[in-house]
């Protein structure tokens, strides 16, 4: 839960991908005889009674200039919205696009001559263009850790949306190593590498913040929404979640909307930290991985206690930073070892998908959910603070 720590985490592992991948001849060429063989990883099957749609939006906030590269005009994002949708319709979802993955992967591996299918192969369980379920579900807006892509939390957004939630997963324009949008232009991370200061994270997270309120302006505001599938939400039962800098980003988020009424943060720093005022009394979220030496995050620890609502602290054992998001299960899936991970990537998902399901259940479904209650002998990793 460091800030640091993302962007070196996200790097081991694209360069353990890279050892496992360099030796896959290119598409036409026969493969020799010690050359491994081409590994496709697979997200674990989302576990909720409903099938999976998805769809790509490009939306464009006309009122705000970007606040990275102003002379790029008005903030541009790209949003994957995943919903409840019936089984046997649309097609297959892809991963991630091929610029996108080539561009993270030139970001972290200059020079490298890595197939992109190691990354855009990977199995999804959701269907574009499906057709949607009926009746009207609780929207969650998802955000992923600085330099990293939305995709990273494909595994989360899919399992939420099988258990009855609309999810808008957003790439932050600029903050990650390749953001693709429909003109087939692929955007880089121009602030990788400039935040250095408190108050340069601080401002990454209310920019975050107002990114997440204006899609849910797109997706609820009648009559014209920017998704047309608009009424599956149910715009009075909002929350937010993300990961590293966009678990962080949820703090600004749920001060600033009075719409998200619930928030979680999988293993951000707190760059804007609680106030001492509280959070106008809405349920939040922390689950984390173990810090060296039983240490705890000090952004963590001033701001529990001024958490006015419902609250929960969970650190889960055998992980570390990444294990919230998607890419330990690419490791596991080629057999490679993951720094600080003893946890497999498909329990680690498991847990952080059961909590955070589990979490808006409660309180954007009012459903009890003894899970939250305290430990449990069937989940030992995850230990609850006090």
């Amino acid at each position: 839960m460091t800030r640091i720590r993302p962007a070196a985490a996200l790097a081991a592992q694209l360069l353990a991908l890279a050892l496992s991948v360099a030796a896959v001849p290119p598409a036409g060429a026969a493969a020799s005889a010690t050359a491994p063989a081409a590994v496709r990883a697979e997200l674990p099957r989302s576990t909720g009674p409903y099938a999976v749609g998805q769809e790509v939006l490009e939306i464009v906030d006309r009122d705000r200039p970007d606040p990275w590269v102003p002379s790029a005009g008005p903030r541009r994002l790209m949003v994957s919205v995943y919903y409840p949708a019936r089984a046997g319709t649309g097609s297959p979802a892809p991963y991630m696009t091929p610029g996108a993955a080539r561009m993270l992967l030139d970001a972290k591996l200059p020079g490298n001559t890595i197939p992109t299918e190691a990354i855009t192969a990977t199995r999804t369980w959701a269907a574009s263009g499906a057709r949607p379920a009926p009746g009207r579900y609780p929207l969650v807006l998802l955000s992923p850790g600085f330099t990293m892509p939305r995709t990273s939390l494909t595994g989360l957004a899919e399992d939420l949306s099988s258990h009855g939630y609309v999810v808008a997963l957003i790439d932050h324009t600029y903050e990650n190593t390749g953001t693709t949008f429909p003109d087939g232009s692929t955007l880089p991370c121009v602030m990788c590498g400039h935040l250095r200061s408190p108050e340069d994270w601080a401002g990454l997270d209310c920019s975050r913040a107002q990114d997440i309120s204006f899609v849910i302006d797109q997706l609820t505001t009648r009559p014209h929404p920017a998704w047309r599938h608009s009424r599956m939400i149910a715009p009075d039962r909002v929350g937010a979640a993300g990961h590293s800098a966009g678990g962080a980003a949820t703090v600004p988020a749920l001060l600033a909307d009075d719409r998200i009424r619930a928030g979680a943060d999988l293993d951000g720093t707190m760059d804007v930290p609680v106030p001492a005022t509280g959070l106008g009394g809405k349920p939040f979220l922390m689950i984390g991985h173990p810090l060296p030496g039983g240490a705890e995050d000090t952004s963590w620890t001033e701001s529990w206690p001024r958490i006015d609502g419902w609250k929960r602290w969970l650190t889960v054992a055998g992980t570390n930073h990444a294990s919230f998001t998607d890419f330990p299960v690419l490791l596991d899936a080629l057999g490679l070892p993951d720094s600080g991970r003893t946890l497999p990537a498909p329990r680690a998902l498991q847990l952080t998908r059961a909590y955070v399901t589990a979490f808006f259940d409660l309180h954007l479904k009012d459903v009890a959910q003894p899970l939250l209650d305290g430990p449990t002998p069937q989940n030992p990793e995850v230990a609850f603070h006090p």
